[in-house]
């Protein structure tokens, strides 16, 4: 695992390089050409169209730094305004809000560092295994064709000298091991590097700030919509029955010295009621608030519900203590919702849920075997799937709490969903 990782580092690395060299250099000189040609006027018309590019440019860098190193780089563009046209003084008019934008000016200043330091950064993972692996064959490759120096691209090394084909191998055992242990590191590094000049100040607070906003208002409407369907299930089924018990106990006191036989009857029926009534607001109540969530934990609460399920559901947990009742009884429900989803419409056959307690917060996964296909839609998406919108329930859930919601499922499966929420 550690050598595929290393090669794969490799190999990013270089695909960067080339991007870098063609991407950076290349927009950093048309963009100040531009600049410098807006004294002629020209440089308004063409100005941004180049920074549109420039930040294409700069879009697909972010993706690529989340999908190959895990680095999150958020982007704070300002809006153009509206009503701006698309003649030449609407241009002059975008030109001006481009300009006035600090996300401009920062990926202007990125630019020449990611064309250097960043170019450095993307070709140490290749260059510390190709010279290592060269050095390390040197000697061989000098016995063989007595051009080693020249094979491996430093023609200036004296190879006919013993000590030199004794200090190479020795040099690429090296240059090897810091590959072995930098090539991921060194990859992180360079978008690390893009993050510090990219990140808008405050981007995290603000992106985040954002996010409980849109929850804010979400959790609003659940609880809305919570309260009317309790309210709707209490009065179609236990005010009904009861109200209906109570009209038959008034009957039963009129029969009692009437008919006796006729008033017995009623009291078994009205028994009857109450035991389903009371039933009803049992279910209610442990929708609300399953009972074993709260006198259990957590842990035993989803293997009581992994029990009920039609499929085959194994739970692991690995919990030190109980968490606050909002965080378990969101992790329930998400969990609850997830199972729902991979017995209805997944056709899963297995299922594993793996609950957790690292670094402050909860982390849950479910996986299940069943054909995949699912999808976090969002919300503007509104179409419907098989489980798009129960996932945008959950997601709404947990975000509630600031939490995440994460989607592995490739057509075919198996499907996994892992739920992380902060429990401080």
């Amino acid at each position: 695992m550690r050598v595929r990782r290393t090669l794969v580092a490799a190999v990013r690395g270089l695909g960067l390089a080339v991007a870098v060299e063609a991407g950076s250099v290349a927009l950093f000189v048309l963009i100040v050409v531009s600049m410098g040609l807006m004294v002629v006027g020209v440089g308004i018309l063409t100005t941004p169209l180049v920074l549109s590019w420039a930040r294409g440019y700069a879009h697909l860098r972010r993706v690529w730094g989340y999908d190959l190193a895990g680095v999150r780089i958020p982007a704070a563009y300002r809006p153009f305004p509206a009503g701006l046209g698309h003649g030449p003084v609407g241009r002059a008019r975008r030109c001006a809000v481009l300009l006035r934008d600090p996300a401009t000016w920062r990926e202007l200043l990125w630019l020449p560092v990611d064309a250097s330091a960043g170019m450095l950064l993307a070709l140490l993972p290749p260059s510390l295994i190709g010279y290592g692996a060269g050095f390390v064959l040197l000697p061989f490759l000098e016995w063989l064709t007595g051009l080693g120096g020249e094979i491996i691209g430093l023609g200036f090394l004296p190879t006919d000298q013993p000590a030199m084909l004794v200090a190479a191998p020795v040099l690429g055992a090296g240059l090897l091991a810091l590959a072995w242990y930098g090539n991921p590191a060194l990859l992180r590094a360079h978008f690390l590097l893009a993050a510090a000049f990219l990140t808008p100040p405050k981007a995290d607070l603000t992106e985040r700030v954002a996010r409980l906003t849109e929850t804010r208002h979400d959790a609003v409407d659940a609880s809305a919509a919570e309260l009317r369907r309790i309210e709707r299930d209490l009065h179609d089924g236990a005010q009904a029955r009861l109200v209906a018990m109570g009209m038959s106990l008034g009957t039963i006191e009129a029969l009692l010295e009437k008919d006796p036989a006729r008033a017995r009857e009623m009291l078994v029926r009205a028994r009857e009621s109450s035991a389903e009534a009371l039933t009803e607001l049992r279910d209610l109540v442990r929708g609300i608030h399953p009972p074993v969530l709260a006198e259990r934990g957590l842990g035993d609460a989803v293997r009581a519900l992994a029990l009920r399920m039609a499929v085959p559901v194994e739970v692991e947990v690995e919990l030190a203590r109980r968490l606050e009742a909002p965080v378990e009884s969101a992790a329930y429900f998400a969990v609850s919702e997830v199972l729902t989803n991979a017995a209805k419409h997944a056709g899963a056959d297995r299922v594993q849920v793996d609950i957790q307690h690292l670094g402050g917060r909860l982390r849950i996964t479910v996986w299940d075997n069943g054909r995949g296909g699912a999808v976090l839609r969002p919300v503007a998406a509104g179409g419907a799937g098989t489980d798009g919108s129960g996932l945008r329930g959950i997601d709404r859930r947990l975000g509630t709490f600031d939490g995440i919601l994460a989607v592995s499922s490739p057509a075919g499966g198996p499907t996994l969903v892992t739920m992380e929420i902060p429990c401080a």
